[in-house]
């Protein structure tokens, strides 16, 4: 049973940003699963470094003008599109003045890590979640990556669970050769809340402070499959998920990656398909 409608919410991808190991894979998976015949939606954070002249972006204005509530403090959704240069594909961008917009990465012009990278996540995550709804687009898998995707399978096995555009979709979790160093203060859980979160959930996943490793077990924990998506990843790191019982693609190298990946998407989008047909 093949995963029809492919979701990517990366952390970077070539052009728009700087090339890195994520980067190029933030933008060679989504082409390959449209070479694969796959519907493709693309997200990505409108970082303060990326060159909106140089890259045409625009913004899209029946999308934006939503605001999120994170921490009691509204937030205005602001969405923005291009198109990748080289594909057929369209990459929607998450802006917004207080998480994105002249500011970097995971570290500022210091080199110091935000103390908000939890908090920003938040903002991606339901952001990316929000604007899937309203383009009334059910992806059939999610393929998120980078520590700003790590909430994504808490958020779709929980607050939007019931959600129709998301009520069968499986989600996979594309971990690379990164980490944060710095811890993430307590206020991540207060980010995290919200009114639609039973109580249980919110305690379930409360710590005093988190550290990657703590992101890296919510998204293992809520994701239905892992992909490591790159030969340099500490194994500490590989056996943080590995060991963790769900389904785990390790990397096959470089020349097979792609397709390997393709055939990922699909094993995990057809468990338990069988089952629910035959009902």
């Amino acid at each position: 049973m093949k995963a029809k409608k492919v979701l990517f919410i990366t952390q970077e991808i070539v052009p728009y940003m700087e090339e890195s190991e994520m980067a190029h894979s933030g933008r060679a998976l989504p082409i390959s699963a449209q070479d694969h015949g796959r519907e493709v939606r693309i997200f990505m954070p409108k970082w303060g470094i990326v060159n909106e002249r140089r890259n045409q972006l625009h913004e899209v204005i029946r999308l934006s003008g939503m605001n999120m509530i994170i921490n009691d403090t509204d937030h205005p959704l602001i969405i923005k599109v291009a198109s990748m240069q080289g594909s057929r594909l369209q990459v929607y961008f998450i802006d917004n003045d207080d998480y994105f917009m002249k500011r970097m990465m995971e570290k500022d012009e210091n080199g110091e890590e935000y103390k908000d990278n939890g908090e920003r996540a938040v903002f991606y995550t339901r952001g990316v979640l929000e604007t899937v709804k309203k383009l009334r687009w059910c992806p059939d898998v999610i393929v998120c990556q980078g520590w700003i995707g790590t909430l994504v399978p808490f958020y779709i096995k929980t607050l939007y669970s019931e959600e129709p555009s998301y009520r069968d979709t499986k989600v996979i979790y594309l971990n690379e050769a990164f980490e944060l160093t710095k811890e993430i203060g307590k206020e991540l859980i207060d980010s995290i809340y919200h009114k639609n979160l039973p109580a249980d959930v919110i305690e379930s996943v409360r710590k005093e402070h988190y550290t990657y490793t703590d992101l890296l077990q919510m998204a293992r924990d809520y994701a239905d499959g892992i992909i490591l998506g790159s030969p340099n990843i500490k194994e500490e790191t590989k056996a943080l998920f590995t060991e963790s019982g769900k389904p785990v693609m390790e990397y096959p190298g470089a020349d097979d990656f792609e397709e390997k990946c393709i055939d990922f998407y699909d094993a995990i989008y057809s468990i338990g398909k069988e089952e629910q047909e035959e009902n």
